[in-house]
Parts: structure tokens; C-alpha cells; sequence
């Protein structure tokens, strides 16, 4: 059985990614199955050749009801087994919801080529061939190809029309099997998917910083070497020993430890995270939106405000897919969800913050399921360019382009006295500083956790505000509500006593401390339904936040070390954001130099850090400047008033 505290991993492996993925680790006993899925269809196994000879073990769902097809095809392509394996074994459900199903597609799932009960070599993200020269130049974009070629041929009753979708790393091989496509794929979603994980993108680095909680989680006991076909294995937990992963961590000490003190070799992939830490042509090479060309059909790209695994890969994918293929019709949905909460959840709320809407339940019923209705069987319209939810207002609105054209950019300026502002500062000359400890680092969550919980990213911050290592600004209660929408930009002026630090930066929604109203209200507009509890007073709900490692403000593939006591510019992007501060609210940043273990600590020093003595984790002092030529704040893009 999966590890439950280890969300990430235990959400992809059984939560949240395609039920195929639930059967393949859990096969449900006969008394469990759906036996809708057994009575209204008929299971086909394939082992589909490739051009170059590999094989890939494919299960094919097809309606009994031959007389109401015929039917397009629905397909996902996964590393985590298409199970149960057997043509006489039914899934508890299929496709992404249940709409499907009961609506009429031949569902069909792929073990990706080298895992499980598939022919081939592995390799994680494989990269993308531009040029193929022969049948040995292989890559999920042509698997895909030969998978619809043979499935047009030998299952009767289609309609010469194929989708795909998947969450994650199925999203990955959506988005792969769409470049160069098939001329009978006409729709596909990519949802958090994959797509540059040195960019910000999935558990392995943001801004620079090993992402190290969630990382060592995943690959400690998941995806290991397989020796041809097989059917899946029990997967065995890691034990930390310890409810409290910032003490496992911080007494492991450096990264290398990790793998000589417990994993002992065991898992390549940790070691290939870990070891490539800066933008190399490893990284580069598994690059997907640098290849998003010749994308034929229609595009469903999908992603959640608080998606702590893929946050940054939906809005990758979406540009490079307008931007290479601009006639391509491409819609981008963003909700207010976890890895993969559209799938699964009714998307009401994540921890303390409240939605007011069941915003899971909506995209399936009215955004995924009408998009697939569209385009493979011809039935209603088009979805508009982007359907995004409005957090703090918690309205969907359907909208032209994203950020909005109206959107303009302005910024939030740090002043004397923990004020912010849109006001630049006037002041000659304005500095505060810090001490930053690397042996006594700043949590990313005020409790007791060994994992990385899905609600730290709206998870209250008043535990990080209090502590002496993290500056604090925020503007005065506001008078109108302010909406921003698009890309959050920190740009910094700093300067450190190290040769290295990070600069962790930390937007937040500050609540009113009487909120909500005695009355229930909220702030005296619209009153709220299952109103928050009275102790949201105060709250400091967390909207985005990123790390940056200094070492990296020049270049992501050639670091340079810090001059100590020397002004130095720190620009970088957040993920993006759609949000509303309400009236009687505050806007809050924190900056602090660790947040851990959510990324691994930075010895603050110029060295390789996955193997630094304990000797070069030292401290330092941060200065952040806030001074008329040094002004240092956050750039955000600002919807106008109505």
C-alpha cells in the first residue's frame, strides 16, 4: 500500500491520476468493481507494435452498444500501469469522469513504452526527436502516432476520431503525443503536466533550489528499474522514523546523504534530480514547450492556482502552444485546486479557505466533458480562450485571453516600517536586513508534518510573520478591492555577507481581524455560504510563493557566487495568479533566505551543494534595499476598474 503522507506521490500512484493508475496499485476485489463498466462494455488486450519493433500493452474499452456508435476513441498513456491486466479484470470506472462513460467512448490505456507490461527502455520525460531519421528514432509523439494508426485498423465501430488526456505525468505524454499529430487526433488535455522540471515546473527545482521534501518523497520508493514486462509490485513506504520531516531532513544533513545514509543506490532517478543542479542539457533536453509544434487539434490545458507538484507546466504548455501553433484552437482552465483536485474532489475549498462554489464538480460537468462532446462527437460549442476562477471574489469568468489584456502592470513597493505600497519609495537611502541561519532554516508550514501537505499553499503564515529572520511589508487595510491576474514578478535589490543565499518570496491575502462580520457577511457585500470559522481572523492566507538562489540571477546554466556586501539585482517570475484582496483586507510579502524542508537549505556559500561540508553552512546577513535608486517590491499585473 502507498504511503498516505507522502501526498504527491500518493496522489498520482492512487488519488487523483486516472483510475487506471487507483487499479494498477490497488486491485480492487470483484465484490468493489463497477459493475456498470463489466455490463455496458467489452475488454480487448493489444500488444501494439512500434515502428521499431517495441511492443506497448494497450487495454481497449469498447461499448456494447454497437448500435449507438459508432464511437471516438478517449486515450491515456501513463508509467503508472493500466491495470488490473487480464481481459476477464474491469476498472471501477473509466475515463476522466463519470459523464464519460455513460455518454459512449472506446477507452483506451497505454503502458508507456519501457514500464510495466510495455517492450521498450524508460527513460524519465523522454525527449523529443525534432528530426527523425529512421525507426529507431522513437518518442512519445510517434508511439502515439502508431497506437491511433493500429487503433483505427483493428477496433470496428470508431469514428475515425481519437482524444487524450492524463494529469501529471500522463499530462506530459498528452502534451507529447500532440506534436506532430495524427490526423485523427482531434482533442486532447494536458492537465498539470509535465513540462520543464528545472524551470519551476513539478518536484524537482524552483528558482534555482532543490525541491527537496517532496522530491526524496516521490522517487524513495517509486520508479524503480524494470527488467522487461511485469505487472506492478507492492509498493513499500519510506520510514522516516519521525512525524516531523524538517528534523529527518535537517539531521540527514547534505543531499548526497540522503541517498548514502537510505536509498544506498537504489533509485537512479533521485540521484539524476539531485545531481543536475543547474539548467543543463539534461534539463534542456526534456524541455517539451520548445518542441510544442505541428499541434493539429484542439487543445484543453488545465491547471490549479494551488497546485503544488505542476504549477507552472499548464501555463508553458498554453503559451507554447499559441505561439507555435497560433490557429490551433487552445483553451486554458484555472481553478482553485491541488495537483490534480479537478479530478477527484468537488473543489469547494483546500484547508481554512473557503470557495463558496464546488468548483471541481463545474469544470468536470461544464468545461472537460463539453470540450470532448465537441470536438469527437460534434455536440454543442467551443469553450472560450480561458475559463478561470476568481479567488477571493470566487467567480469563474470566461475570458478572451490570459492575463487579461486589461491587466496592467504595477508594483507593490517595500517602504520603512514594514509598508507597502504602489507608491515608489522617495527615501535616499533604505535597507533592512536579516540574519539568516542555515543550521536553524525558516519552516514552510507552522506545524508538525512529514510531508508536503497539499493545503501549505494557502496554509496561514503568521508563523513565518513572528520570526526574526523574515521581513515583513504589507499595505494598510484597503479601501477598494484590487484584482490582479497574471504572472507575480519580485524584483529585489540585495545585498548578502554570503557568496550565496537564497530569496524566498511570499505573496499573502492579510484578513480583516473582525472577519467574518458578527453577522456572518463578508465585509458587508454578499453574504457567505457555510461562513468561515471566527478564528480566519487575521489570517494570512498564502496566494504564491517562490524561492530564487542567488548564485543563479545571471544565468541558469553557468552560477556565480555572490560579492559579499555588494548590491545586486534579484528579478525573477512567479506562477501566475487570479485573485481579488477584498475591501478591509491587506496585502501582505514576506521575503525570508530558506523554507524548509519544502527546498533544501542553501549553506550560503559558493560550493556543491548537494555535497557541502557541514562547515559551509554558515550565517549570513540579508540586506533587501528600499531606497529611490534601489527600490525593491513585487510586479503585478492590475485589472482595471469596472
Amino acid at each position: 500500500m502507498l504511503n498516505p503522507n507522502r501526498v504527491f506521490f500518493a496522489f498520482l500512484a492512487v488519488l487523483a491520476l486516472p483510475f487506471p493508475v487507483v487499479r494498477a496499485q490497488q486491485p480492487a476485489p470483484d465484490a468493489l468493481l463497477d459493475e456498470y463498466v463489466r455490463a455496458h462494455y467489452t475488454k480487448y488486450e493489444y500488444r501494439i507494435p512500434m515502428r521499431d519493433g517495441n511492443r506497448l500493452f494497450t487495454a481497449v474499452y469498447v461499448p456494447k452498444d454497437a448500435a449507438a456508435g459508432p464511437y471516438p476513441f478517449l486515450m491515456e498513456r501513463t508509467p503508472y500501469s493500466v491495470g488490473p491486466y487480464g481481459e476477464d479484470q474491469y476498472p471501477r470506472r473509466l475515463g476522466p469522469s463519470e459523464e464519460f462513460e455513460k455518454s459512449g467512448y472506446i477507452f483506451v490505456y497505454q503502458d508507456v513504452r519501457g514500464r510495466w507490461m510495455s517492450e521498450g527502455e524508460y527513460l524519465e520525460m523522454r525527449p523529443h526527436i525534432d528530426e527523425k531519421k529512421s525507426p529507431q528514432d522513437v518518442d512519445d509523439s510517434t508511439d502515439t502516432y502508431d497506437t491511433i494508426e493500429f487503433l483505427l485498423k483493428h477496433v470496428a465501430n470508431n469514428n475515425d476520431k481519437a482524444g487524450i488526456w492524463g494529469i501529471s505525468y500522463p499530462g506530459f505524454y498528452t502534451s507529447a503525443s500532440i506534436i506532430d499529430s495524427h490526423p485523427a487526433l482531434a482533442a486532447a488535455s494536458p492537465q498539470a503536466p509535465m513540462t520543464d522540471l528545472f524551470q519551476g515546473d513539478d518536484d524537482s527545482y524552483h528558482g534555482g533550489a532543490f525541491m527537496l521534501s517532496a522530491t526524496f518523497g516521490f522517487y524513495a520508493p517509486f520508479f524503480h528499474p524494470q527488467d522487461g514486462p511485469q505487472t506492478p509490485k507492492p509498493t513499500i513506504p519510506f520510514d522516516y522514523g519521525t512525524p516531523d520531516s524538517y528534523k529527518f531532513f535537517l539531521q540527514a544533513g547534505n543531499i548526497a546523504n540522503l541517498d548514502k545514509l537510505y536509498l544506498k543506490g537504489s533509485n537512479w532517478l533521485f540521484n539524476d534530480q539531485a545531481k543536475h543542479n543547474t539548467y543543463d542539457s539534461y534539463w534542456q533536453a526534456r524541455d517539451l514547450s520548445r518542441h510544442m509544434k505541428n499541434v493539429h487539434c484542439a487543445v484543453l490545458v488545465v491547471g490549479g492556482w494551488y497546485d503544488a507538484e505542476d504549477l507552472s507546466g499548464p501555463y508553458r504548455t498554453f503559451n507554447a502552444i499559441s505561439k507555435f501553433n497560433p490557429q490551433t484552437p487552445a483553451t486554458l482552465v484555472e481553478g482553485p485546486w491541488v495537483h490534480g483536485g479537478w479530478a477527484r474532489s468537488d473543489g469547494s475549498h483546500l484547508g481554512d479557505v473557503q470557495f463558496n462554489a464546488k468548483t471541481g464538480v463545474y469544470f468536470r460537468t461544464n468545461v472537460q466533458f463539453p470540450f470532448f462532446e465537441f470536438y469527437l462527437k460534434g455536440k454543442g460549442k467551443a469553450l472560450p480562450r480561458a475559463v478561470v476562477f476568481e479567488t477571493g471574489a470566487n467567480v469563474w469568468r470566461n475570458l478572451d485571453a490570459w492575463p487579461p489584456k486589461a491587466a496592467a502592470a504595477k508594483t507593490l513597493y517595500f517602504h520603512a516600517g514594514g509598508k507597502l505600497s504602489f507608491d515608489p519609495p522617495t527615501e535616499a537611502k533604505g535597507v533592512d536586513e536579516y540574519l539568516s541561519d542555515p543550521n536553524r532554516p525558516v519552516p514552510f508550514v507552522g506545524y508538525t508534518t512529514d510531508t508536503v501537505p497539499q493545503r501549505y499553499m494557502v496554509d496561514d503564515q503568521r508563523f513565518a510573520s513572528y520570526r526574526p529572520d523574515v521581513l515583513v511589508y504589507q499595505t494598510e487595510p484597503l479601501e477598494e478591492d484590487v484584482t490582479i491576474a497574471g504572472p507575480i514578478s519580485p524584483k529585489l535589490r540585495i545585498a548578502s555577507s554570503g557568496t550565496d543565499s537564497d530569496f524566498d518570496v511570499k505573496l499573502i491575502d492579510v484578513y480583516p481581524e473582525n472577519y467574518p462580520d458578527p453577522d456572518g457577511t463578508s465585509q458587508g457585500n454578499k453574504r457567505i455560504l457555510d461562513a468561515p470559522p471566527l478564528h480566519m481572523g487575521g489570517y494570512q492566507q498564502l496566494l504564491r510563493g517562490e524561492p530564487f538562489r542567488a548564485k543563479f540571477r545571471s544565468s541558469w546554466e553557468k552560477p556565480e557566487p555572490l560579492t559579499p556586501g555588494k548590491e545586486t539585482e534579484i528579478d525573477f517570475t512567479m506562477p501566475d495568479l487570479f485573485h481579488t484582496f477584498r475591501r478591509g483586507h491587506r496585502i501582505m510579502v514576506q521575503v525570508e533566505s530558506s523554507w524548509f524542508p519544502l527546498t533544501d537549505r542553501n549553506p550560503q556559500t559558493f560550493t556543491d551543494i548537494p555535497n557541502a561540508r557541514p562547515e559551509e553552512f554558515q550565517k549570513a546577513t540579508e540586506q533587501v534595499f528600499r531606497q529611490k535608486d534601489a527600490a525593491s517590491g513585487v510586479e503585478v499585473l492590475v485589472m482595471p476598474k469596472d
